[in-house]
């Protein structure tokens, strides 16, 4: 019993996380490394481990917090400095960064490698990953034998990660952990998708998650499909190998990333460097939010789900780059980057990825605001309801089906999500419609329009009310009709050649709601908007974005989340 005293449970659990996200990287490096539409078959298995993985780590940094730990993840000698090591095993082979290949799948097998039938658990210098889980499982039975299992889960549940907590896509299951049953549940479920059912079988228990219809297999059998050419069907077993159908990889359409990259071989300021820096501080700040995820702050997981989805372009961006050795790219080094000086935030602004969410930069302040409605159904004016808690960088939904929005959760990447955005890039001066009025001059950009409602009531509207103001009352009334249009449709002017009026909005983004109903994105104070195809947006003073996934004005709100009643 290599395992005695809860101090040396909580630690083996520490070392289980960093074990878990030891094989992250490396299947990231290979899944970001084949190139877009090609691959189908082959990338659905790397992203389905990848994706386990990651519940992997969710499950071990839940058995720690039971039992009275608290997950590390922010801290320098997290990441591994690869070719690396697992983590506390027996050191029999090392393991690299490699874009997918055969020699890369003889890596992954070797991670999920079986134990063998008579292997003993191995608290340390292990041969395979389920030895070590079986040394954490047999050190639980006894501790709970010998202390009572009341004494050692002693965790705060409310810093459990549960199905509830956020949308878990991949196969498996999310378990919260509050006593030996559901410890040893979340613990056989880390091994079985690893190993197979029973350290037997080549399945795991779980469905297909990109084929529901299907079972599936266990880590090592998935990259044994793609070493074989060949996926398992039902029937199958270890000693027969996949029978199935064929499982054809083109290797040629696979970004040939330099093996294990390293950030320090550029110079500080080349745009080699730059690039690997970048995605190094992103992915930094991935964990950083996890461990806060992990301590209590359980709302942060979503956040860090939906930057998991940024530094794909980020890794995508560096396969596009010459390493300057031989005929090979850039990929990411995964180096652990500390959380910068509060003093100096990065350029805010709004990033669209294709087909995703809006990634924002910058320590945005992040709002609700709600339309403050006449008794004739009428919007009068805005009303700041509630601060929602960010952090420097976020991602908020697109696609209008996350189930924690207004932050993403990667739903986008499961529904097929289509993002094309077709609004006119053109400038507000060359849309503009001009009404001149009486010591006022109104602007109006129909392409920009989201039907808010604020240009008009029962009586009157903008364009009536123009001829006649020469009245003080009316032109007052005409100006505040137009500041509290959100999309910015409607400006003005004092004079035809004159600058336009804007109000004084803060710098901030607003999650609205109309009535019953979640409206747009509000996006005010001048923050720069960059399109999916990297091209900016004129940069305006307001401007409102689509959260419902349905505008056929994208990324613009059109106003169709009223037609279908969209709401959170």
């Amino acid at each position: 019993m290599p395992i005695t005293t809860i101090e040396s449970l909580r630690e083996h659990l520490q070392w289980a996380i960093q074990l878990e996200h030891a094989t992250i990287p490396p299947y990231l490096t290979a899944l970001y490394s084949i190139k877009a539409g090609t691959n189908i078959e082959a990338r659905e298995v790397v992203e389905s481990v990848f994706i386990e993985e990651m519940l992997h780590m969710v499950l071990a940094a839940n058995v720690l917090n039971a039992i009275g730990g608290h997950p590390k993840l922010d801290y320098e000698g997290f990441i591994a400095q690869y070719p690396a090591y697992l983590p506390h095993s027996n050191k029999a082979f090392k393991v690299p960064l490699l874009k997918l290949s055969p020699e890369a799948i003889d890596v992954f097998m070797q991670i999920e490698k079986p134990e063998a039938h008579d292997a003993l658990p191995e608290d340390d210098n292990f041969e395979t990953i389920g030895q070590f889980y079986e040394a954490i499982e047999e050190a639980l039975q006894y501790l709970c034998t010998k202390l009572g299992e009341e004494n050692v889960f002693t965790g705060d549940p409310a810093y459990q990660i549960g199905p509830d907590t956020a949308y878990y896509g991949g196969s498996g299951h999310v378990i919260a952990v509050t006593n030996l049953a559901s410890a040893m549940a979340a613990l056989e479920e880390i091994i079985e998708q690893g190993e197979g059912h029973d350290h037997v079988e080549i399945w795991d228990g779980d469905r297909n998650m990109f084929h529901p219809e299907r079972e599936e297999v266990a880590h090592y059998y998935r990259f044994n499909e793609i070493k074989q050419g060949r996926a398992y069907q039902k029937g199958d077993t270890p000693q027969s190998g996949p029978t199935g159908p064929a499982f054809n990889i083109d290797w040629d359409a696979i970004y040939n990333v330099v093996p294990n990259p390293r950030a320090t071989d550029y110079a500080e300021g080349t745009i080699e460097r730059v690039a690997m820096d970048q995605f190094n501080q992103t992915y930094s700040h991935i964990l950083r939010l996890l461990e806060r995820a992990f301590n209590g702050e359980t709302e942060q997981l979503s956040v860090a789900i939906g930057e998991m989805y940024e530094i794909k372009y980020e890794a995508i961006r560096l396969m596009n780059m010459p390493s300057g050795q031989d005929d090979t790219v850039l990929g990411p080094s995964f180096d652990y980057v500390p959380a910068p000086n509060t003093q100096a935030k990065p350029r805010r602004r709004i990033i669209v990825r294709p087909d995703g969410p809006y990634i924002v930069y910058g320590d945005i302040p992040l709002v609700r605001k709600a339309q403050i409605i006449s008794e004739h159904g009428e919007p009068l004016t805005w009303h700041k309801t509630d601060i929602i808690p960010t952090d420097g960088t976020y991602a908020l939904c697109r696609c209008g089906q996350s189930s924690t929005k207004p932050f993403c959760d990667g739903t986008h990447a499961r529904v097929d999500f289509d993002g094309t955005e077709t609004a006119d890039t053109n400038s507000y001066a060359d849309r503009q419609e001009v009404y001149g009025g009486h010591g006022i001059t109104v602007k109006r950009d129909h392409a920009a329009c989201m039907e808010s409602g604020f240009c008009g009531n029962r009586f009157t509207s903008i364009p009536k009310m123009i001829d006649n103001t020469d009245d003080s009352q009316v032109r007052a009334q005409v100006i505040a009709m137009v500041e509290r249009c959100p999309s910015g449709a409607y400006t003005y002017s004092l004079t035809p050649d004159s600058d336009n009026i804007e109000p004084d909005y803060p710098v901030a983004i607003a999650v609205t709601q109309e009535g019953e109903y979640a409206g747009s994105l509000w996006i005010t104070g001048n923050i720069p908007l960059i399109r999916a195809d990297g091209k900016p947006f004129e940069t305006r003073n307001r401007v409102t974005l689509c959260r419902c996934g349905q505008s056929a004005n994208k990324p613009l709100c059109d106003g169709t989340h009223r037609e279908i009643n969209f709401t959170e």
